[in-house]
């Protein structure tokens, strides 16, 4: 019996195997094939329950002690089995399923259109007085060239630029004021259009208030280089600055 309903789960697939000879093409299976396996898949079918039907009868009439279990038991798993079978059958004519497209975890690669560069027209470039700032503006003019406004920005952290922001007037934020104004003047003898821009409080938040209020379209920022370790603990600048505005962020390390 355990053969007999093997036999018919492995046959009934058979019925519903079909081709789409559009997309096949000489690898689909004719009409011939078709017609063929599942007259082969019926017949193999019916002769399994056939034979399950005698052997479960000769049970039931061998011992009448045993009859009221395999009602009880046997039988309706049986029928079950019998039922599964059908609606496997049956069920890819009452259903039809849509093709699912596949799905690919980086998508598909577009079609590349237009590569001209592109121009930008006012570039903000964070300066925090290092080694670093050299090369943070080397590559900002290489984006800009001369006919980019250069918006050069740092922001006073101290406590007092926290709490009074634009009013404070210590000696640390003076001397941070003539020091970016000795960068400006440097870019405008080279013949650059620059401008400063002094930001007070929270570096991130500072940063993005100057970029987005004054319509900046790139930023290039210096970053200090920290291992995972200490950005874990001092946070980095880069990182919240380019969730806060919507333009590009070119991170420029410091050279070894």
């Amino acid at each position: 019996m355990v053969l007999s309903l093997q036999l018919g789960f492995a046959v009934i697939p058979l019925i519903h195997f079909t081709s789409d000879k559009k997309k096949m093409g000489n690898f689909a299976i004719s009409l011939k094939v078709k017609i063929a396996a599942r007259a082969s898949a019926i017949i193999i079918v019916g002769l399994n329950a056939k034979l399950v039907y005698e052997q479960l009868n000769s049970w039931v009439t061998s011992s009448p002690s045993t009859a009221f279990w395999m009602y009880i038991l046997v039988i309706p798993i049986v029928i079950g089995i019998g039922l599964l079978l059908i609606y496997v059958t049956i069920r890819p004519w009452l259903f039809k399923h849509k093709d699912i497209p596949t799905y690919i975890p980086h998508g598909i690669a577009g079609i590349i259109g237009n590569l001209d560069a592109i121009d930008y027209h006012h570039i903000g470039i964070s300066i925090d007085f290092s080694k670093n700032d050299t090369n943070s503006l080397r590559h900002a003019i290489m984006q800009g060239g001369k006919k980019a406004t250069y918006s050069l920005i740092h922001i006073v952290e101290t406590a007092g630029a926290r709490y009074y922001g634009g009013d404070v007037l210590d000696h640390e934020t003076q001397s941070d004021v003539d020091n970016l104004d000795k960068y400006v003047d440097t870019l405008k003898n080279l013949g650059y259009k620059a401008e400063a821009k002094i930001g007070y409080g929270i570096a991130a938040q500072a940063i993005a208030n100057i970029v987005n209020t004054n319509k900046i379209d790139f930023i290039v920022m210096g970053s200090h280089g920290h291992k995972a370790f200490k950005d874990l603990i001092f946070g980095t600048t880069v990182n919240k600055v380019r969730h806060m505005v919507n333009v590009p962020v070119l991170v420029v390390k410091p050279q070894v």
